[in-house]
C-alpha cells in the first residue's frame, strides 16, 4: 500500500529532473551547480576556460557540455552526443584520448582491443536507427578509427527458420 503512494511521487521527481532546461548564456557557475548539481567531469579548455560535463539520460544517451568563460559565466551549453559532433571528431586529425573526452565526454562503454592493445569507446545517442558511435584508441591514446555500429542492446535473438 505504501509503495503505491510513493511510486507517483518518485515518478514525478524523475520527470522533473528530466525537464531541467539547459543553462542560459551568462548564468553564473554557482547557479549552474545549484540547478544541475555536480558535473560528472570537469575539463580545462585550451583557452583557459572551463567545461562542465553532465552525462544524463537512459544508457547515457545525452551529454551536456557547459562552457564557462573566465568570469565563471555560461558561454555555451550544448548536448554533444549527436551526429554533427561525431563527424567533427572524425574530421579532427591527430585527436587523442583527452581531446575526445573534452568533446564527447565519457563513453558509455569501454572495451579492450585484446592482443592489439588499446580500447574501443562507444557512445549511445538519441537516434531511431539503433546505432552507437565508436572510437578506436591505440595504447598511446591516439584515435586510430571512428564510425557507427549497431548498438548491441538493439540486437534481438537470431532468427531461426
Amino acid at each position: 500500500m505504501m509503495l503505491r503512494r510513493l511510486l507517483p511521487l518518485a515518478l514525478a521527481l524523475v520527470l522533473a529532473g528530466c525537464a531541467t532546461p539547459p543553462p542560459q548564456l551568462g548564468t553564473p557557475r554557482a547557479d549552474v551547480l545549484r540547478t544541475w548539481g555536480s558535473p560528472t567531469a570537469h575539463h580545462a579548455l585550451p583557452d583557459g576556460s572551463d567545461r562542465l560535463e553532465y552525462t544524463t539520460g537512459p544508457y547515457g544517451r545525452t551529454t551536456w557540455m557547459v562552457d564557462l568563460d573566465a568570469a565563471g559565466r555560461v558561454r555555451q551549453a550544448r548536448q554533444v552526443l549527436n551526429e554533427a559532433e561525431f563527424e567533427a571528431v572524425m574530421a579532427t586529425p591527430g585527436l587523442r584520448r583527452a581531446g575526445v573526452l573534452r568533446r564527447l565526454g565519457a563513453p558509455g562503454e569501454r572495451r579492450p582491443l585484446g592482443w592489439l592493445g588499446g580500447e574501443i569507446w562507444s557512445w549511445r545517442y538519441p537516434t531511431n536507427d539503433c546505432l552507437w558511435f565508436e572510437i578506436s584508441l591505440a595504447t598511446d591514446g591516439r584515435v586510430t578509427g571512428a564510425g557507427y555500429a549497431v548498438d548491441p542492446l538493439c540486437d534481438g535473438p537470431p532468427d531461426h527458420e
